[in-house]
């Protein structure tokens, strides 16, 4: 479906073939058994290939695959702390976080405020704070505690492991 009187063909081992009539690059194509594929349909005039479209095809979507497969997805999971809470807890909670920064995860922390807490949010920024002191080691706050309404929330990720430089 090549509409323009004259394109630049490229050949099916990559060689230039220089400038042709559109209906002599199909005809080319139809002799070497082949597709004509319109690549840059701006330039002036425009370039077309003579190529195996079906196998073309086949090789960039194995591409697109393989590319997709070495992804990491990376989740987003939440800890809920509350004001009030016991060093105990907030322990045990600084323990989960640490596993799932680990695994390469990044990790929501959020306070809800109740009732009167609300009047006193700056308490539950501290907690935050305390919170990212016991996880600090394996990780970095992505964003400070915020008060967005009736929660304070962060954001940590997990910490690049700095590589030691070889000594020679």
């Amino acid at each position: 479906m090549i509409r323009h009187p004259e394109v630049r063909l490229i050949g099916a081992d990559g060689a230039q073939l220089g400038i042709v009539s559109s209906r002599q690059a199909l005809e080319l194509a139809y002799q070497a058994n082949l597709d004509l594929v319109e690549i840059s349909p701006q330039a002036t005039p425009p370039v077309c290939k003579i190529m195996d479209y079906g196998k073309f095809r086949f090789e960039t979507l194995k591409k697109q695959k393989e590319a997709k497969k070495n992804q990491k997805v990376i989740e987003l999971k939440e800890v809920w702390l509350s004001m009030t809470i016991d060093v105990g807890d907030l322990n045990v909670k600084a323990k989960q976080t640490i596993k799932f920064l680990s695994q390469g995860n990044k990790v929501k922390v959020s306070i809800r405020l109740r009732g009167r807490q609300n009047a006193h949010s700056s308490l539950g920024l501290d907690v935050m704070n305390g919170f990212f002191e016991l996880v600090k080691s394996v990780a970095v706050m992505e964003k400070k505690p915020t008060l967005e309404g009736r929660n304070i929330l962060m954001i940590l990720a997990p910490a690049k492991e700095e590589k030691k430089p070889v000594k020679q």
